[in-house]
């Protein structure tokens, strides 16, 4: 079985209580959603939930994704319904996308790192993608136990 691996680069990152904050691209057909292009696809298993958690440890996520005019505009909203906000698309700048006719040209996103479906040795799960890019292990929600499910107090 051949296994991908995130390289994080040194670059220009923000630090905060010294861990690093990185930049990520994410790509969005074939990694956050399946290949359905022009049309979204179905969500890959855990993508939005990673994509969550790793904007709540502090680092900047960029749409880095081939979609232009009305189609990324529907996968900014797509994201967005789903608690998924990103820095910028397309572009290192926020508004770098709405200017896109001004531009010259295809410019580079300069990113810490890159996360694709077409990358040597295929897109890893979205839970070792959190761990390999955290350094531990993907959180887990909690749950209550049994007893405190059953006998909760009520608020009325």
């Amino acid at each position: 079985m051949v296994t991908a691996t995130v390289t994080v680069t040194a670059m220009d990152t923000e630090r905060t209580k010294n861990k690093r904050m990185l930049t990520i691209a994410v790509d969005f057909d074939g990694t956050i959603v399946e290949h359905k292009y022009p049309s979204i696809g179905r969500e890959k298993p855990f993508a939005m939930d990673v994509l969550r958690q790793l904007a709540a440890d502090g680092h900047r996520l960029i749409l880095w994704t081939a979609r232009e005019g009305k189609l990324l505009e529907e996968a900014l909203a797509y994201c967005e319904k789903r608690g998924v906000s990103f820095y910028a698309a397309n572009s290192n700048h926020p508004a770098g996308y709405l200017f896109e006719e001004t531009s010259s040209g295809p410019s580079k996103i300069v990113a810490d790192v890159y996360i694709d479906d077409h990358n040597l040795g295929g897109l890893p799960d979205w839970s070792e993608i959190y761990t390999m890019l955290s350094g531990g292990v993907y959180p887990k929600k909690r749950k209550k136990p049994w007893w405190k499910r059953i006998f909760r107090r009520r608020r009325h």
